[in-house]
């Protein structure tokens, strides 16, 4: 059994039934400790496969499991607990500072604000951040916020780890270091599964295309070779 499986997946967003749909039978299994990077152009569809992928959206037919459960019966929501999804937008009212952000979850489910701190902490040093923890949010570069979005997900020690497009507006000079911190999450146990519209941002132990709504699992021509999976130097 699979730690995520997407069987015969459909979304729409138009009532005409003569579009093609935004997904059309999407299938994909992701195991612990895998990375799938998945390439799709503008508007292919990319950013909706993850949002159905981690139950925010739920698809017009098909089926989406987690731990081989449906995350359409009641009490299966596995977003934010066993599915960390990564989003690079942060709010006010989560606090002031980058330790808030990664604090506020934690003690949501419970945990005593003294251990949430320490596991904050613990987190941002893990993906390189932690002179950013007493930082703002808008104070952050592009690379910075990636990581910390990064270690907001991972504090909640998700299984399946989904973030889009995790270069976009990233310098040059920094994408090889978020990517490889990927990789080492996946080589931690951590499933990742992440989207990009970039051919030089393929890194993991499969890329797949996402085009016309269907996933094809041979890289495109002008794509460049994935990246073998292991743990950055």
């Amino acid at each position: 059994m699979s730690l995520l499986e997407l069987e015969r997946v459909q979304k729409s967003y138009s009532s005409d039934p003569r579009r093609r749909g935004v997904l059309n039978g999407i299938s994909l299994e992701l195991d612990a400790g895998e990375l799938i990077a998945i390439w799709g152009r503008r508007r292919s569809g990319r950013s909706t496969l993850l949002r159905v992928a981690g139950g925010i959206e739920t698809p017009d037919g098909g089926v989406v499991r987690f731990e081989g459960r449906d995350l359409r019966e009641p009490g299966n929501n596995a977003l934010g607990g066993g599915i960390g999804y990564c989003r690079r937008s942060f709010r006010s009212s989560e606090g002031p500072q980058v330790i808030d952000h990664l604090a506020i979850g934690q003690i949501a489910r419970g945990a005593p604000l003294k251990l949430a701190i320490k596991r904050a902490h613990t987190t941002l040093e893990r993906v390189g951040v932690d002179s950013c923890a007493g930082r703002r949010p808008d104070e952050l570069d592009a690379a910075e916020s990636v990581r910390v979005a990064i270690a907001r997900a991972i504090v909640l020690e998700p299984r399946v780890l989904l973030i889009d497009e995790p270069t976009i507006g990233v310098d040059l000079l920094a994408r090889d270091s978020i990517l490889g911190l990927l990789v080492s999450l996946a080589t931690d146990g951590i499933a990742v599964l992440t989207t990009t519209g970039e051919s030089t941002c393929l890194s993991g132990t499969r890329a797949l295309t996402l085009s016309e709504g269907e996933l094809q699992g041979a890289t495109p021509r002008e794509l460049a070779p994935v990246v073998p999976l292991r743990r950055p130097a």
